[in-house]
C-alpha cells in the first residue's frame, strides 16, 4: 500500500517511525513546504521523493492513502481534499478547530465512503486499551476520571524546538484527547460540561491554563486541567477512579493506584500508540471497513469542544 506523510515535523517522524515496522507499506513521499527539511527528512527515512504540496503527493501514481501531520488550522481543508482526491486518510489531532469544518469532513467522508480516521491515540495506547476491556467485561466502572495535561510552552517551538508556523491550542488539539477518551470509555454522552481559562499570553495570543469539568450519562465525572505554565514534569496523566480500583495511565504505561506497575507488553502487537493507530488505519482501508477512532466516532468529542469554546466566549 502506497501512503504518503504530510508534515516532516516531531508528529510525522512518530508516524514515520511506525510505519517502518508495519509490512506491506510504502510511503512513496514525505511533504512539507520547507524543502530543506523536508528533504532530509525524506533522506533520513529513505523516502524516494520530498514534496512541497499535498496536492503534488496526491497525483502520484498508486497512492492510496495520506496521513497528515499539518499544522491544526489546515487540517480539515486538507482531509477534505484527500477525501476528494479518491484518497484515504488520517489527519492528527485535532480533525478541525471549528465544529463547522469538523461537521464538513464528517459529511464529506459519508459521501466519499472512503476511510477518514482522526489521530486519537489514547484509543491505541495498551494502558487505555486494558481500561477499556475491563470496562466492557463489566469489571471496572468509571467513577471519575481525573486528568492533568501540562506543559512547558511560552513560545512557539515544537517538539523538536523548533519554531511553528502555527500557534498551538489547548482545548482544540490537547483537550480533545481527553473529551474523546471520556466518551470512549465510558460508552456515554457527555451531559454537562464547563471550563475555565487564564488570561491569554501576550505575544502567542492564546489561554495558557484551562479547566474543564465534564459529566456523563451514567454519571461518570471527568476532571480535566492543563497548562502551558507548568515547569515539569511535562506530558498527560490520567487518573482512572472506577467502584474496583484505581489506576494510573501515563501514554503506554499503567500502574495501579497502590503504584504497582501493570504488565500491559501483552495487550496488543506492540507498545507504540502511535504504530498502533497507523496499523487500525491500514487494516481498516484493506478490510473495507470503519476504524476505531473514524471521523464519524470521534465526531461528538467536537461538539463537545464547541459547546465549551462557546462557554468560554
Amino acid at each position: 500500500m502506497k501512503l504518503i506523510v504530510a508534515g516532516p515535523g516531531a508528529f510525522g517522524q512518530k508516524h514515520l517511525d511506525a510505519l517502518k515496522r508495519i509490512d506491506g507499506v510504502e510511503v512513496a513521499a514525505v511533504i512539507g513546504p520547507e524543502m530543506d527539511a523536508t528533504r532530509a527528512t525524506a533522506e533520513k527515512y529513505g523516502i524516494p521523493q520530498a514534496l512541497a504540496t499535498l496536492e503534488e503527493g496526491l497525483a502520484l501514481p498508486g497512492v492510496e492513502a495520506a496521513i497528515l501531520c499539518t499544522p491544526t488550522p489546515i487540517h480539515a481543508a486538507q482531509a477534505q481534499q484527500c477525501l476528494a482526491a479518491g484518497k484515504h486518510v488520517m489527519v492528527e489531532i485535532p480533525l478541525a478547530d471549528s465544529w463547522a469544518d469538523a461537521q464538513a469532513v464528517a459529511a464529506l467522508q459519508q459521501q466519499t465512503g472512503l476511510v477518514a480516521m482522526v489521530g486519537h491515540t489514547r484509543r491505541f495506547n495498551p494502558s487505555h486499551q486494558w481500561i477499556h476491556r475491563k470496562i466492557v467485561a463489566g469489571e471496572l466502572k468509571l467513577q471519575h476520571l481525573d486528568v492533568q495535561t501540562f506543559f512547558f510552552r511560552r513560545t512557539n517551538m515544537n517538539a523538536l524546538g523548533q519554531p511553528r508556523s502555527w500557534t498551538d491550542h489547548l482545548l482544540w488539539h490537547h483537550a480533545a484527547h481527553t473529551v474523546d477518551l471520556f466518551q470512549y470509555q465510558t460508552g456515554e454522552a457527555v451531559v454537562a460540561a464547563n471550563a475555565l481559562q487564564g488570561p491569554d499570553h501576550p505575544a502567542l495570543g492564546i489561554a495558557m491554563d484551562m479547566s474543564i469539568q465534564m459529566k456523563a450519562t451514567g454519571g461518570a465525572l471527568c476532571t480535566l486541567s492543563l497548562s502551558f505554565n507548568n515547569d515539569g514534569p511535562l506530558g498527560t496523566f490520567f487518573r482512572y477512579i472506577c467502584d474496583n480500583g484505581t489506576y494510573i495511565a501515563r501514554y503506554d504505561d499503567l500502574i495501579s493506584g497502590k503504584d504497582e506497575k501493570i504488565d500491559v507488553s501483552k495487550v496488543d502487537v506492540s507498545m507504540d500508540g502511535i504504530e498502533l493507530q497507523d496499523r487500525e488505519f491500514i487494516a481498516a482501508i484493506r478490510d473495507g471497513r470503519e476504524p476505531n477512532a473514524s471521523v464519524a466516532k470521534v465526531l461528538p468529542c467536537y461538539e463537545v469542544l464547541n459547546r465549551l469554546e462557546q462557554s468560554l466566549l
